[in-house]
């Protein structure tokens, strides 16, 4: 192995004190092999491509052995877990390796997920087992495809050994990227313990790594937060107009940076209906669909209390200037989230009327049950020059119940309303509402053909799919038709 070729790591965050992290190897397993690594993904990040599916970048890749300049170490942080706060939480089965600068000039963090025990691991293994590995490879690619800010799936290895949960899995590790691995708990952590000076330090790195901007205010800390607030609104009103639900937001899973994170029992809705649930642990529905955006508040407010002391030297002000920011966040994101709407629906901004037909339709979509992202895709077929779409389209395995056509004619009338032209707006439809999502049933598939099989073949071909989701095409049709209701999924598992 040589500097030259394995990644070039330039880290920052071990310069924090220690108490911000554990020094901490990953944990090597038995007969490591490779499954996927993503060449455009090792591209922008400046790693060579060959040196990943080498033999030596296998070993880093499993935690067999430490590529030159990582300083491998797992991370502190507390949260809040279904509302409940746990004081101290931190990387329990996650190290991070270290930085590298991309082609881009941006930091990234390169962490392996399941990479064994670390002083956080609170009794588990530290071990993820591949059902759970494939899944966040699958989803968080489909979202940077989405253009959603997410973290990234640099590479995916089997370990050789099982890892018990209600039964024995195949083991797997993966290469997780992210802009930082930062979170609002991390915050929490150090607030928790009534450690203002770590608050402050943890506070000028975030601001030094990704505000920037937010130093040069006269209250670097206020516009620390304002920003924040500003990027989570817009991630949440993204995953909102998708029909995406996180399913675990849990503070210790909301990265400062705005990226989302965690794709453990996350899914994309089929039919729609607003209190969709999916994590098998959310039996309250906390972090169903509808409630997203609350929780989403509800989480920066425990930021703007962890960064309370650096507000202002005057408590009284310094709580104003909290509350004010979030406060302000009900707003960002009911603008993001209508216009983004409104846009999905061939509008050039959201309006009071438009809003009202957003709404309407949300509603007849809810009493029928239809599929939420073929609705928004047939609307886009619908919407061109000539009427529906010549050539490809999702029309062959799914259309609008004949309930929808007063809606229709109202949604018509306001089109003709808009400045652009008819063939604009389909071209604005259809680069905003997407063919193919990672579907909960073909995920699922993925995952049994892999655990049950060994196969392989179905996570690369869907990964592939995904990977263009707003082209359509009739031959690939399954990967973008609902479940039948026999590959309904209802539950999804975070792998722990």
């Amino acid at each position: 192995m040589t500097q030259l070729d394995s990644p070039r790591f330039d880290n920052s965050y071990t310069a924090l004190p220690e108490r911000f992290y554990a020094r901490q190897k990953p944990t090597p397993v038995q007969a490591p092999e490779l499954i996927r690594i993503n060449r455009a993904l090792a591209t922008q990040l400046g790693i060579s491509a060959d040196w990943l599916t080498s033999p030596e970048g296998l070993q880093v890749l499993a935690g067999n052995e430490i590529a030159p300049g990582s300083m491998p170490i797992a991370t502190a942080y507390a949260g809040h877990q279904f509302g409940n706060w746990n004081p101290r939480l931190g990387d329990g089965r996650a190290v991070l390796l270290g930085e590298v600068v991309g082609v881009d000039g941006q930091r990234y963090d390169m962490q392996l997920k399941g990479a064994g025990r670390t002083p956080f691991a609170r009794g588990g293994d530290g071990r993820a087992p591949l059902g759970p590995v494939l899944r966040e490879y699958i989803v968080s690619e489909a979202m940077a495809a989405l253009e959603v800010p997410t973290s990234r799936s640099l590479a995916a290895v089997t370990t050789g050994e099982q890892v018990m949960r209600d039964r024995p899995q195949p083991g797997g590790i993966l290469t997780r990227i992210c802009s930082s691995h930062i979170r609002i708990g991390t915050f929490q952590y150090f607030a928790g313990m009534d450690d203002i000076e770590a608050v402050q330090t943890l506070a000028d790195y975030v601001i030094n790594r990704h505000y920037p901007e937010a130093g040069e205010s006269e209250r670097p800390y206020v516009a620390l937060l304002q920003a924040v607030i500003g990027r989570q609104a817009t991630l949440i009103a993204q995953w909102q107009q998708l029909g995406f639900i996180h399913g675990v937001m849990n503070t210790d899973n909301m990265l400062i940076s705005g990226e989302t994170i965690d794709y453990g029992p996350c899914a994309f809705m089929d039919a729609y209906h607003p209190e969709t649930v999916f994590s098998s642990i959310d039996r309250g529905g906390r972090y169903a669909y509808i409630n997203q955006p609350g929780i989403g508040q509800w989480n920066l407010a425990w930021l703007a209390r962890a960064l309370l002391p650096l507000l202002d030297k005057d408590e009284d002000l310094a709580v104003q200037a909290a509350q004010q920011a979030i406060d302000d966040y009900v707003g960002l994101y009911q603008a993001t989230y209508y216009d983004l709407m409104a846009r999905k629906l061939g509008m050039a901004a959201s309006d009071e009327s438009n809003t009202a037909l957003i709404e309407e339709l949300l509603e007849l979509m809810k009493e029928s049950g239809t599929d939420y992202t073929l609705t928004f895709r047939r609307l886009s077929e619908l919407a061109g020059p000539q009427g529906p779409i010549e050539g490809d389209s999702v029309a062959d395995i799914f259309d609008l119940p004949a309930s929808f056509a007063p809606w229709q004619e109202k949604w018509q009338r306001a089109l003709e309303q808009q400045p652009a032209s008819s063939a604009e707006r389909q071209k604005q439809m259809l680069a905003l509402n997407p063919a193919y999502i990672a579907r909960n049933h073909l995920v699922e598939e993925v995952i049994r053909a892999a655990e049950d099989e060994g196969d392989l073949q179905p996570f690369h071909a869907l990964i592939d799919r995904l990977a263009s989701p707003f082209d359509y095409h009739a031959q690939d049709a399954r990967y973008a038709m609902p479940p039948t209701p026999e590959q309904v999924v209802r539950a999804t598992f975070c792998g722990t």
